[in-house]
């Protein structure tokens, strides 16, 4: 474990005495112990909550407007988080560790030639494409139905004119293995478009290494080029992609368990195309005020707060973490809360899957339990929510694959929004959950404040929930007070407001 701290920008240092000044709910909250429901919940407030993600966009729009990891203004966000905490009284690990950056140094260019009118191409870049400028013919390969799993296998590129541009459908296999073998077949640049409506943003993994461009499109516009016959494209790409180094940050309670401990994280980095105020902006900024408010409990099993680096990179920093732990440290584990992504503008109520009801892949044991947590938090509230798969696309991947039992939340992503969706959240159908998604336009204003509210409580209430009984995840004894509960009327007390 290395500790690291860094200097905020000075526009954002003089805005943090105003900002923190208020932040407090009352002054009650600012003295007494949140040791109860009711007491935290009041405490957890939307306006707090608020304003750490302002601190976040403050330093993005200080620092090249973005907080990617391996950026200043990641660091900036570091130093941030631990002042908050060392001032709560916590104790704090900053972990550096090394990963594969991908930096898109300009915009991707993907341009019509011909036939005419020649104009741009909307597009999004694959993060860990190659650099690449090239005019060339497009050849399109056959796609769904025809081929359900499209340029997944070199016989596919048969016949591929050495030099074109391959355009390619998603689905089958990974973006990766896609523009590996149109790289094999001799292509100069790859353009994947969407299976589904709505904006592809993807990644070819840290491992990918070609120097190849390689974008994508929508499934109409990639539906309307491959249609399109004589097609001669300019498709540009300029990034740099190279090992940099970055941090975690843990912050662990002092009293509680050392043997029972319950972990509760959200990543903090960007993307490097915007500020990531949503994404991932509302679980960092609701996880921080969550602890800030519980710095007096004294709770029966240890907490340990992490904000994960490197998460847009490949969960990089979570991973680490985890994979570094001995095995009796990682027993030590009761459970782990994940909050990625809980205040989407188009939002559903979605709870990770832990029973596998819904998409017949379940968590690790005492999974099941987390989710019905959840679904019960929302239920006495009249709300109601589903289940979203477990797909492995964020921090709690490393902790499902050493078995260690997990649940959170998610409010919708690239997404689109059903019908059935639209009748009961509200929200607009056929449109992504956040439209903003790893764009530029993931600002302080890219949030429901409606469910981020809401979703901020939840942060709370589990957290002080297992922090002080976890009996009915690993049948270890708790606090009488928190005894989980079996049915809607136990619930009464957690509707605060």
């Amino acid at each position: 474990m290395d500790t690291k701290r860094t200097t905020v920008s000075l526009a954002v240092m003089l805005a943090l005495p105003l900002l923190a000044s208020s932040a407090a709910a009352s002054p009650a909250c600012a003295n007494r112990v949140n040791n109860t429901q009711a007491k935290l919940l009041e405490c957890v407030t939307l306006d707090a909550v608020r304003e750490h993600q302002m601190v976040f966009q403050e330093i993005a729009d200080a620092n090249g407007g973005n907080r990617a990891s391996g950026t200043p203004g990641y660091d900036a966000t570091v130093d941030y988080l631990a002042g908050e905490l060392e001032d709560a009284g916590y104790d704090v690990t900053i972990q550096a560790f090394e990963f594969q950056t991908f930096v898109n140094l300009s915009p991707s260019l993907l341009e019509l030639v011909s036939p005419a009118p020649a104009g741009p191409v909307a597009n999004s870049i694959f993060s860990y494409s190659g650099s690449g400028d090239v005019t060339a013919p497009v050849a399109a390969l056959a796609a769904p139905p025809a081929d359900p799993t499209p340029g997944c296998e070199a016989a596919d590129f048969a016949g591929f004119p050495a030099g074109s541009i391959a355009l390619i459908s998603r689905g089958g296999c990974t973006f990766a293995i896609k523009a590996t073998n149109a790289y094999a077949a001799g292509s100069s640049g790859v353009v994947i478009y969407n299976n589904a409506p709505g904006v592809l943003n993807g990644t070819l993994g840290t491992d990918f290494a070609l120097a190849i461009p390689v974008t994508s499109v929508t499934q109409d516009v990639g539906q309307q080029l491959a249609a399109t016959a004589g097609l001669v494209m300019r498709l540009k790409t300029d990034v740099f992609s190279g090992l940099a180094t970055t941090y975690n940050v843990l912050a662990e309670t002092r009293n509680g368990d050392p043997g029972n401990v319950i972990m509760v994280g959200a990543h903090l980095d960007s993307v490097d195309e915007g500020p990531g105020i949503n994404d991932n902006g509302s679980g960092s900024a609701a996880v921080l005020e969550t602890a800030l408010q519980m710095a007096k409990v004294k709770p029966r099993n240890k907490v340990r707060f992490a904000w994960w680096g490197a998460e847009e990179s490949g969960l990089v920093g979570s991973r680490h973490y985890v994979n570094g732990l001995s095995d009796e440290e990682r027993d030590d584990i009761a459970l782990y809360l994940n909050f990625d992504m809980i205040g989407s503008p188009n939002y559903v109520r979605f709870v990770y899957d832990g029973d596998g009801s819904a998409f017949e892949l379940e968590g690790p044991p005492g999974s099941d339990v987390i989710e019905a947590f959840f679904e019960r938090f929302y239920a006495v509230r009249g709300l109601e929510s589903e289940p979203t798969q477990i797909s492995f696309r964020s921090d709690y991947a490393a902790f499902f694959d050493f078995g260690i039992p997990f649940g959170g939340l998610f409010t919708g992503a690239e997404g689109i929004k059903s019908v059935e969706q639209e009748a009961i959240y509200g929200g607009v159908a056929g449109e992504q959950y956040d439209p903003c998604y790893h764009l530029v336009c993931d600002t302080i204003d890219n949030v429901s404040l409606e469910v981020l509210d809401l979703n901020a409580d939840a942060v709370a209430a589990a957290t002080l929930q297992y922090a002080m009984n976890t009996q009915a995840v690993n049948a270890r004894k708790g606090k009488g007070n928190f005894k989980p509960p079996k049915d809607m009327e136990n619930l009464g007390a957690w509707k605060v407001r």
